[in-house]
């Protein structure tokens, strides 16, 4: 069976986009591109940056949708980070969709899919930073977060966690740190 038959199987299928895919390094500009006109520039800027700065993606956990079109819908990532005394979690971010595609469910279905394929390949808790009255219909909740911060400024309030395995968090504490795969660095062209 051939790789793009394989993630068809896989795929999770919606109205407006065609399917949500594992994300393709080649897709990568273009992933930029919808966070910026999603989200607007200062989104580098975040503490949530801070820890995504120098790492890939969680093994498995950096989704793409596409509309029947093939083009780029939305994106979300999930990143290994650890706390501050020494629990592997994952934090997601940043969720994104194309400006004129909010309100179509493709926020919904990418999220749904990523919570379903962390839990799947047995990660324990997912950690972001986001608005409660979004991220509460998925679980998400800042209960779990108070012993816990991000690296530089945040809102505390919007600092929220969701318990894949019931207790994962429980007494958690410190900062986050970044873990997790390192980025490879990018080839340099050698001048003629």
């Amino acid at each position: 069976m051939e790789a793009a038959e394989i993630v068809r199987q896989n795929a999770v299928s919606f109205t407006v986009v065609a399917e949500i895919d594992q994300q393709a390094p080649a897709l990568s500009a273009a992933r930029e591109a919808l966070l910026d006109r999603a989200m607007g520039l200062k989104w580098k800027r975040k503490s949530s940056q801070k820890l995504r700065r120098g790492r890939r993606p969680s093994e498995g956990l950096a989704f793409l949708a596409r509309r029947g079109d093939g083009v780029l819908a939305g994106t979300v990532r999930l990143w290994d980070v650890a706390t501050g005394d020494g629990r592997p979690v994952l934090l997601l971010g940043p969720l994104a969709v194309e400006p004129s595609l909010k309100g179509a469910g493709i926020g919904k279905a990418l999220m749904s899919h990523a919570i379903l394929e962390a839990k799947r390949l047995s990660h324990r808790a997912i950690l972001l930073v986001g608005d409660a009255s979004y991220y509460g219909r998925f679980g998400f909740t800042a209960e779990k977060t108070g012993g816990l911060a991000m690296p530089g400024p945040y809102e505390r309030h919007r600092f929220l966690a969701l318990e894949l395995v019931p207790g994962a968090l429980d007494g958690a504490t410190g900062t986050l740190t970044a873990a997790g795969r390192k980025a490879k660095p990018a080839r340099v062209a050698k001048a003629a």
